[in-house]
């Protein structure tokens, strides 16, 4: 299938008319929709209408680019002319979402023009209109990956090329549980915004290594000076990573985020499903390494390299990006990095020595291994306990290696009175910072915050 005839890019979509008047109108609608999507004060309901008959030629306008989207675009103009006509109430976008089925499409640089009202992860939390552009990433030898060990049929790899406001911030996925509907509809695809995530890596990281005089490995260099390459590496972790969150020992509901628990439990199965992408990487590093480079098929190659650097990708976002970016209130993935890298320094493969970092990268692979190895034993332990038993060794795990709170309630030993309550208890006197930052970190986290607030927002073209 030749993508170039189907997605819109031939003549620069992104520039036409239509798609600047749709994007303009999707931004001044957001300015009078409330919190939930809704528009309720009468007095701005002429001026919607406006917004939404501009919204709606638009996409009757761009939908002959976008054929392989075709049944959704019409089935967004059908919620838009509904919700308009219905008096601009909380938004219902059940069917056009239904409709949009991005995962049967993952053919590389096919582009997609989305519209919903939705929230954005890691963005605003309002259900406001808005509209995008985007572009899959899905080189063949993903493809190839995905159809043979890695099958994901749910995972969709894509580029942002241009958006509303509700993603010009730190948001790098587009997830259908964020979109204002009527009842929950079965899930069937979940999509991130690789490009985005490989742009911050490599600002990030560069300006890590800068700080810390940390030579990096000539692959690495390369990570950093190449977005493609980075973009494809970021997709090739991502979707080892997403499908993790299915598989294993599991003694919860793989879908965490809908359950009250301490944060550190995310922390630790997010962690989990990164060190699952780095250990199925070495995997592949190995056994494609016993194969001589004129064996070797070009998606053989491709997937070698690629194995290589996802290591180095999960090491570097972990312990330099994901440490230090966000609050200290429950931040889970800051959490993971700190784990990450106490775990690394306390078993000698990470050295921070006379102002240099370090690290003996023929030992690391294996004392990564071990960290993943740990967490996994602990599921599979877990399955047999309760569930506030489990959270109590998961606690003990992390304190192996993470210094706790000198305040901490669960540090010193939880009471009786919450040992034998409900778990509500446990939850309630986990401090929104029980591991504060190292004082390495928080050397680091006061030279990198203007690094890290600059990706806000950033492009694959940054």
């Amino acid at each position: 299938m030749d993508a170039t005839l189907l997605d819109g890019s031939l003549g620069g979509v992104e520039t036409s008319d239509a798609w600047i008047s749709l994007r303009d109108a999707a931004t001044e609608l957001q300015a009078i929709q409330a919190h939930d999507g809704s528009i309720p004060d009468p007095a701005h309901r002429a001026r919607a209408a406006r917004m939404v008959a501009t919204i709606v030629r638009t996409i009757r306008e761009l939908a002959p680019l976008f054929p392989h989207d075709s049944a959704y675009l019409e089935a967004s103009v059908t919620d838009f002319e509904r919700w308009a006509a219905d008096g601009f109430g909380v938004p219902d976008f059940l069917d056009s979402l239904v409709a949009f089925q991005p995962q049967q499409h993952r053919v590389d640089g096919l582009r997609h023009l989305v519209i919903f009202p939705m929230y954005t992860q890691n963005g605003s939390s309002n259900r406001f209109v808005e509209a995008l552009i985007v572009e899959t990433i899905w080189p063949e030898f993903i493809a190839q990956l995905e159809a043979s060990d890695y099958a994901n049929r749910l995972f969709v790899s894509l580029r942002l090329i241009d958006f509303t406001p509700g993603y010009d911030t730190n948001s790098a996925v587009l997830f259908p549980e964020t979109v204002a509907v009527r009842e929950v509809p079965t899930f069937t695809w979940g999509a991130i915004f690789q490009d985005r995530e490989a742009a911050r890596y490599r600002r990030v990281v560069r300006a890590a290594a800068d700080i810390t005089r940390l030579a990096l490995p000539e692959q690495v260099a390369r990570l950093l000076d190449d977005q493609a390459l980075a973009e494809r590496t970021f997709v090739m972790w991502d979707i080892i990573h997403d499908r993790t969150h299915m598989r294993g020992d599991l003694p919860f509901d793989p879908f965490m985020i809908k359950q009250r628990m301490p944060y550190f439990l995310y922390s630790l199965e997010e962690l989990r499903c990164d060190l699952t992408a780095f250990r199925e990487c070495v995997a592949i590093e190995r056994r494609l390494s016993e194969t001589g480079p004129q064996e070797q098929a070009t998606t053989d190659a491709e997937t070698l390299e690629h194995a290589q650097l996802v290591q180095y990708a999960v090491i570097f976002d972990r312990i330099f990006r994901f440490a230090i970016t966000g609050s200290r209130v429950r931040n889970y993935d800051g959490l993971g990095g700190q784990l990450l890298f106490a775990w690394l320094h306390q078993r000698g493969v990470l050295h921070w020595t006379d102002t240099q970092l370090a690290l003996d990268w023929d030992e690391v692979p294996a004392a990564v291994v071990a960290l993943g190895d740990a967490i996994d034993e602990l599921y599979w332990r877990s399955i047999d306990r309760p569930k506030t038993a489990h959270w109590l060794a998961a606690y003990d795990l992390i304190r192996s290696v993470l210094e706790p709170h000198p305040g901490s309630i669960w540090a010193a030993g939880l009471p009786r009175d919450i040992l034998i309550g409900p778990p509500k208890g446990f939850t309630d006197a986990v401090m929104d910072d029980e591991f504060p930052l190292s004082m390495f970190y928080e050397a680091l986290d006061r030279k990198m915050a203007p690094v890290i607030a600059s990706t806000t927002g950033i492009r694959g073209d940054a």
